[in-house]
């Protein structure tokens, strides 16, 4: 019994780390201010503890970190309105880097390209339901392009942490 106590500490340790650095990276790029001419592009850096956690934890962790992340920092940060384009995309995102990667034919940073292009495109079906328009689903065009290079940054640093952090 002791050892399962020890080890369950451990697990929610490792969310409790992860968590908290998903807010403060999600604090810090609010922080940047939006010089890329695209409004509403992110750089995605939550995205990358997303990857750590997909790549060491499971896709239960990885599904988990990232709601309990949406939902905190949509609380400190954002609001109801930020909280659903955020689930939107962010469940989307995750979902397909949990299909990619199980299918064990694609690298970390095609998992996260894929993450962040999905991304943009669960934010954009919200906003049609909520605009009541399809004419903003052009923007997807700009957001696909803002999708890869961000997927692709954070999944550089996401492969990177992977292989530099042991297993568990």
């Amino acid at each position: 019994m002791k050892n399962k106590t020890k080890a369950s500490a451990k697990t929610a340790a490792k969310y409790g780390m992860l968590i908290a650095l998903a807010l403060v990276f999600s604090y810090l790029e609010a922080q940047i201010p939006s010089f890329f001419p695209v409004p509403g592009m992110k750089l995605g850096l939550t995205n990358i503890i997303v990857l750590l956690s997909l790549y060491r934890m499971g896709w239960k962790s990885a599904m988990a970190v990232n709601v309990l992340r949406i939902v905190l920092v949509s609380f400190l940060f954002g609001g109801i309105s930020a909280m659903i384009y955020s689930l939107a995309g962010g469940m989307l995102s995750t979902i397909v880097m949990i299909l990619l990667k199980k299918t064990d034919r694609f690298r970390i940073v095609t998992v996260s390209i894929a993450g962040g292009i999905s991304h943009n495109v669960g934010q954009i079906i919200v906003a049609v339901f909520a605009l009541n328009t399809v004419g903003i689903a052009w923007y997807l065009t700009v957001l696909w392009f803002s999708g890869l290079a961000s997927g692709a940054l954070t999944g550089i640093i996401g492969a990177e942490l992977v292989k530099r952090l042991p297993e568990q």
